[in-house]
């Protein structure tokens, strides 16, 4: 079990997900093949479904790749909603002075691989738990790196609700400042709860992440 931190699922977490198609579409009028547009820089369509294909591609390697897949039907939804969050979550650190440097992932990589098994170990629970594709994980590390940084830095504990509000606090008045734009056929951003439509929040959850198998 991952003891010290909870495992960002700003990417996606198979409990806020239900069936629905790849999106093929290719954005609003508004802005024409952007799903999403934060602090004035897109995410493009084509963006959001090349990290969707990446987990689709993981999962049916995987030898639990029916299960998986089936109930991750909504990972464009759940994929995007990371993608704005990890903007969102970047400025807020960057602002605060918080920084995560290579060799802090590394050292956080190494202590777990060793906790599950191995590499591949780590990289399979993250694929199964938090649809996490294998080339990702450096990139959610540093997310939940940051997250950390941050909650520190406003002297936030997370495992309290006081702490828990002040970290949501401080991500909203940062996306409010952003001004997150999402396509409509993703649903609405919430600045309040700093997350898209209907997903849950599991950023702010303390559910293991990441839990060795038997």
């Amino acid at each position: 079990m991952l003891r010290r931190r909870t495992v960002l699922s700003v990417s996606v977490s198979a409990a806020l997900l239900a069936a629905a198609p790849l999106l093929t579409a290719c954005g609003s009028d508004a802005h024409p093949g952007a799903a999403a547009i934060v602090d004035g820089k897109r995410i493009t369509v084509a963006q959001l479904q090349a990290k969707v294909k990446d987990v689709r591609r993981a999962q049916s390697e995987s030898p639990q790749g029916g299960q998986l897949i089936s109930s991750t039907g909504q990972l464009s939804l759940a994929t995007l909603n990371g993608m704005i969050f990890e903007r969102v979550l970047e400025r807020s650190a960057d602002r605060a002075g918080v920084t995560v440097s290579r060799s802090d992932v590394q050292r956080w990589r190494t202590t777990f691989e060793k906790e599950l098994g191995g590499p591949d170990r780590l990289k399979a629970v993250w694929l199964q738990q938090q649809s996490v594709a294998p080339d990702e994980v450096d990139a959610t590390v540093r997310n939940q790196l940051l997250l950390d940084g941050l909650a520190k830095k406003l002297g936030a504990d997370r495992a309290s609700a006081e702490g828990q509000r002040r970290l949501v606090d401080n991500l909203a008045r940062t996306s409010r400042a952003m001004g997150v734009d999402v396509n409509p056929r993703f649903g609405t951003w919430n600045d309040r709860r700093v997350i898209l439509g209907a997903t849950k929040d599991p950023w702010i959850s303390h559910a293991t992440g990441a839990r060795q198998q038997a």
